[in-house]
């Protein structure tokens, strides 16, 4: 990798971690999730940086994938929020997330759980690990605590203006495996549940442009490329101009347990990998 792209993801993951503490710190009871939103990606402007996917706020037994479209949802007391940051620089994306609970500390365990499966999971990743590896640490931490990872979502490669660019690092010991080798940029974000670990799914928020086929996508395509948009952003469009794009459905716990998520970039070296998201 060389200077000027590593810079890049360095400034994307300065401006995504900050963002996102700050964020954490406006969640409260009776706050509208609108609220929280816009000012993460009001915010991320104002840094110089440019959103790299909606900001998600995610919560109980959702997992991930929710965005408000409007200020109707609150923030209500013992909520557990997961709250996904997405900042980009020239494309060079820096994706982060964390979880809060809401003027209670009933899901803390859990919340703690989350946060020490993707310290571990740093501290293992290096050049020529399988991704394997890197999934069982993080499975035996959250189940060392008593709960269980979701077995259906991942952490995934990042590249220039792709969120998810072809390996995966499950949150488990999975049987399939690829090799991470140096310079390569992950997102890895270890999900723990109460529940089953299962996923249903639940209803769009979030859209991506990836093949421009009516004018309307052209359009969409033009301005957000091919990173996801919330539904939010584009008032003049109906229901009827987004069909045939990628929906991102909200991800659900199946038996409608509380999730916790945990998510940090790295940049993979020789001997362990850089955080840029800390």
């Amino acid at each position: 990798m060389n200077e000027y792209i590593r810079q890049h993801y360095i400034e994307a993951g300065n401006i995504a971690s900050v963002v996102r503490k700050e964020s954490l710190s406006r969640i409260k009871e009776d706050v509208s999730l609108l609220e929280v939103a816009e000012y993460v990606e009001n915010r991320i402007k104002d840094l110089g940086g440019n959103i790299a996917f909606p900001c998600n706020i995610s919560i109980n037994e959702i997992a991930s994938h929710y965005t408000p479209d409007d200020n109707i949802p609150c923030f209500k007391k013992g909520d557990v929020v997961k709250i996904d940051i997405g900042v980009h620089i020239e494309g060079y994306i820096a994706d982060t997330a964390s979880t809060v609970e809401v003027a209670t500390g009933h899901h803390s365990k859990l919340i703690k759980a989350c946060e020490e499966a993707l310290d571990n999971a740093i501290l293992s990743v290096k050049d020529s690990v399988q991704t394997r590896t890197v999934g069982k640490v993080i499975e035996q931490t959250i189940k060392k605590h008593g709960f269980t990872p979701i077995n259906h979502l991942t952490g995934h490669s990042l590249e220039q203006y792709m969120l998810h660019s072809g390996i995966s690092i499950p949150n488990y010991a999975s049987v399939f495996s690829q090799k991470i080798k140096k310079d390569m940029v992950f997102a890895i974000e270890p999900f723990a549940t109460s529940g089953s670990g299962n996923i249903i799914y639940g209803k769009p928020h979030i859209y991506a442009a990836l093949k421009a086929k009516k004018t309307a996508h052209k359009k969409i395509s033009e301005q957000f490329g091919t990173l996801p948009f919330a539904r939010r952003w584009v008032p003049e469009m109906n229901i009827g101009d987004l069909k045939g794009l990628r929906e991102y459905f909200e991800l659900i716990e199946s038996s409608g347990a509380i999730v916790a998520q945990s998510e940090h970039t790295v940049i993979v070296g020789e001997g362990g990998c850089e955080v840029t998201t800390r």
